[in-house]
């Protein structure tokens, strides 16, 4: 997985197998996690099955499936391949506070707001809790699902957890009693990829999909509020063309004031940029949009709220906008940027392995079958072949009295 973010002062870059940390602002040292040469799962009884009484998975390939950063900016997680589950804090310098593991691969994790727990979101639909506070501590089962999670988050104010299903579905639960249930959010026609909670909007949630479209919800009603058709904003429909593409939504980012929301599409080089108005009966509205020259692997607002741009470029790969006099525009010649392309580029090669690997979303699009079409087929064909066979019962049979007749007819001419 290549991403990117923003640890308190330190730009993260996951690439591969690697965890990269620079320093925006400062020149100090490089910190690098290779989880190829992290801790290895101890070899023991528990271990080697996992919570069905299976046997586990496969061997990982120690590639890093997801990253999140705490509240404070002060800690960040990490899972892998290998069913790794690592800790660090970054404040005053980087370490690793622990190494555990899950029981399932990871699709995503989040903080919660007193970074009290760290919520991890595995690929059979499972919500694990581990303690910040005692990170020794093995996981807790917190809560499941009927389908693979592909993003999950919690409220600014602890309550809620809210999670995003394969099965289009959002649900809203309470964090300290998860088996209770708020609210459902239902509207998307595929796969749900990101959430967002914005500053400044703490009741408003923000979705995107595998059906192209971004969604804006009263949360704890489960209300949707507005839908925004990314297509649509191309000014294109939806061809055969157009439904190739799978723009699955794989990224939303919103600045640190929450004036403005940046939407990312897998595949595409266009950025979607959106205000919020509060008081407006729409209010989800359209901004900008900043055609890139490159596909974006992804993007995310530093706290001053300029965009950083991990680009499928060699020559360029990182760039960074800002906003001035309505529009988004490109400031190459920032002495930061330099910088930290500099100390990024010797993992560029590993950066552009993980980049050549097979789309993420591909997997997750249902098939659809139009089932009357086929019977109806089926059942033409069977009508036919029953007609034929009548046809043929039909001749042989009027054969065989032609033949009978002929037969009583020569007899009595004989006698």
């Amino acid at each position: 997985m290549a991403a990117v973010g923003f640890c308190g002062e330190w730009i993260i870059f996951t690439c591969d197998k690697k965890l990269v940390a620079v320093h925006a602002s400062e020149s100090r040292d490089v910190f690098v996690f290779n989880c190829s040469s992290a801790d290895k799962q101890p070899n023991n009884g528990k271990d080697a099955t996992n919570s069905d009484g299976g046997t586990c998975e496969e061997t990982g390939s120690d590639k890093v499936l997801a990253f999140a950063v705490a509240p404070s900016g002060k800690l960040l997680a990490l899972t892998d391949d290998t069913k790794r589950l690592v800790l660090f804090h970054c404040e005053p310098s980087w370490r690793c506070v622990s190494t555990r593991w899950v029981v399932r691969r990871c699709t995503s994790l989040v903080f919660s707001q007193a970074e009290d727990e760290l919520l991890v979101a595995d690929k059979s639909g499972d919500v694990y809790s581990f303690s910040v506070e005692e990170p020794q501590k093995e996981g807790e089962l917190k809560m499941g699902h009927l389908s693979m999670l592909l993003a999950v988050t919690t409220s600014p104010d602890n309550r809620f957890i809210i999670t995003a299903e394969r099965d289009e579905k959002i649900r809203v639960s309470h964090l300290r009693a998860p088996y209770d249930i708020q609210a459902f959010c239902l509207g998307h026609q595929q796969f749900v990829s990101a959430l967002q909670i914005l500053p400044g909007h703490p009741r408003w949630l923000l979705s995107g999909s595998g059906d192209g479209t971004v969604k804006l919800w009263d949360y704890e009603s489960g209300r949707q509020l507005q839908s925004r058709d990314l297509r649509q904003l191309e000014g294109t429909t939806s061809s055969e063309a157009d439904k190739e593409k799978n723009p699955a939504v794989c990224r939303i980012s919103s600045s640190p004031n929450g004036h403005y929301v940046v939407v990312q599409c897998n595949r595409l080089s266009t950025l979607h940029f959106f205000n919020l108005d509060q008081e407006a009966e729409d209010k989800l509205l359209p901004h900008s949009r900043l055609h890139l020259p490159h596909c974006p692997l992804d993007v995310t607002f530093d706290p001053q709220g300029r965009l950083w741009v991990l680009m499928d470029c060699c020559d360029a790969p990182l760039q960074i906008y800002t906003h001035r006099l309505g529009c988004w525009e490109c400031d190459a010649d920032n002495p930061e940027l330099s910088r930290v392309t500099e100390a990024f580029r010797p993992h560029w090669e590993t950066l552009e392995t993980s980049t050549r690997t097979s789309d993420r979303f591909d997997h997750l699009y249902k098939s659809s079958f139009d089932n009357v079409t086929v019977y109806l087929q089926r059942k033409q064909q069977r009508m036919e072949e029953q007609q034929l066979k009548r046809t043929k019962t039909q001749t042989a049979n009027g054969n065989k009295k032609a033949k009978k007749d002929a037969s009583g007819a020569g007899t009595q001419l004989s006698t």
